[in-house]
């Protein structure tokens, strides 16, 4: 899966960002699946899956138009991402995480330039001129709210630069965190495919998708198989393929 951020302090429009490039994405026919975050409890009280939420870890629910699960914890973004079946996937808000490139909301007040930690591929501008910025910009005045004419432009960006990068910080690909691949990436100076941990020499898949695993964890896994399976009769070296 191949994710893009969007990113920015409060009443920066990333909400309106958000749902106008899900739907041009989707009109162009990917499957999009969006991450929210949000620093405020979701607000459930008195409904079914919050009085039985209180009594179990997990509460799952599934109606004619829906189906979810409700964790009693926080969770990272590695954690709920093999739940989404998606080829692009929009995450709003996280603003520290660094695994993936970014499309920075701006308000026009200085605290702005905070947001730009080398992951930046575009920014949208509330005033036609912000000072400073050293990617392609587009100005939200101008357009209509969640009808931007230039949301296809960013929707471009979006199709050409989305990454995702498996946040182990392996080492494998010679960087000492994925953060600074990622920067890499978005500077043009790097390839996805230079990521060991993507494409690892044991590949295991989970419902089609493959699994990053670290160079380390990949020889473990291999040589615990290859273990297993070389004294049986009939055994001989080759592609091993395994379904469970």
């Amino acid at each position: 899966m191949r994710a893009a951020g969007i990113i920015g302090y409060k009443n920066s429009g990333k909400t309106a960002l958000t749902h106008a490039l899900a739907r041009e994405l989707t009109r162009r026919g990917h499957e999009v699946a969006v991450i929210k975050h949000t620093s405020h409890h979701l607000d459930l009280s008195g409904k079914d899956t919050a009085v039985l939420g209180e009594v179990a870890s997990r509460v799952g629910f599934i109606s004619p138009q829906r189906s979810g699960i409700f964790w009693k914890k926080s969770l990272s973004l590695e954690d709920i991402i093999p739940y989404l079946e998606a080829d692009l996937l929009l995450v709003e808000g996280f603003k520290e995480e660094k695994t993936f490139p970014k499309i920075v909301c701006l308000r026009g007040q200085p605290d702005d330039r905070n947001l730009f930690d080398g992951l930046a591929i575009c920014a949208v501008r509330p005033v036609d001129q912000v000072e400073g910025i050293e990617v392609p910009s587009f100005d939200r005045q101008k357009t209509p709210l969640l009808g931007w004419d230039e949301v296809g432009k960013i929707a471009d960006l979006v199709e050409e630069r989305a990454f995702k990068l498996p946040n182990l910080d392996c080492g494998g690909c010679g960087h000492e965190r994925c953060y600074d691949m990622a920067r890499e990436i978005v500077a043009g100076t790097g390839r996805v495919e230079d990521c060991i941990s993507l494409q690892p020499t044991t590949e295991v898949k989970i419902d089609g998708r493959p699994l990053p695993m670290n160079p380390f964890i990949s020889d473990i896994v291999r040589s615990t198989i290859l273990g297993m399976l070389s004294p049986l009769k009939g055994f001989r070296k080759g592609k091993i393929e395994i379904s469970v």
